[in-house]
């Protein structure tokens, strides 16, 4: 198995999904950036280089105990029913297939490393190199970044398969990423390192 993981972050129902609650900011960003069809793609690729795929996803019980109750991010989230682990909110979104042996990762920040298994994962695979993907870029992504390089992991950001909010919002963090980390396109990656 390669010393890569392709990481696809919080690509669930209640973020991207059209029919979503964050449907209407995040699905026409996505459909227009193409970011659906490029993270298919990057799996496939990913597959077929045999590098291990990973879903993070942030998700709170039932009753939210995980959820900070003064997160300027999550702390609607226990009115507005979202990230409810179980649901169809919290389900990868369908065209992505996830596969019984890809990794799945929940999280209950914005960062997929914070009390996580990640980081034990990595570890014990032998990780050193991760592509990250994922909603919103200013977000998962970002911290992922920042963090994976200060955990010495080589870090690569797929730019074509990330989206934030408004167009600005992905840019600066595409910008503010390249310190820590490759960017790369969907064409350009090739895991072949």
């Amino acid at each position: 198995m390669s010393q890569s993981i392709l990481l696809v972050m919080d690509m669930m129902n209640d973020l991207i999904h059209p029919d979503g609650p964050n449907g209407a900011t995040y699905a026409p960003i996505i459909a227009r950036r193409a970011v659906i069809e490029n993270t298919i793609a990057v799996i496939a690729k990913a597959r077929a280089a045999d590098v291990r795929v990973g879903f993070v996803r942030v998700g709170f019980s039932a009753d939210y105990a995980q959820c900070p109750p003064n997160s300027p991010v999550f702390s609607a989230a226990p009115k507005r029913g979202l990230f409810k682990l179980g649901t169809w909110g919290t389900e990868v979104f369908a065209p992505l297939e996830p596969q019984p042996h890809d990794l799945d990762i929940v999280k209950h920040r914005v960062s997929p490393f914070y009390g996580t298994s990640l980081e034990p994962t990595l570890r014990a695979l032998g990780t050193t190199r991760i592509y990250m993907t994922g909603v919103s870029t200013n977000g998962v992504v970002h911290t992922g970044v920042r963090e994976g390089h200060d955990r010495d992991y080589a870090c690569v950001v797929v730019e074509d398969c990330c989206a934030g909010a408004s167009d600005e919002e992905h840019q600066n963090a595409i910008a503010c990423m390249r310190r820590f980390a490759q960017i790369q396109t969907a064409d350009e990656v090739d895991f072949v390192v």
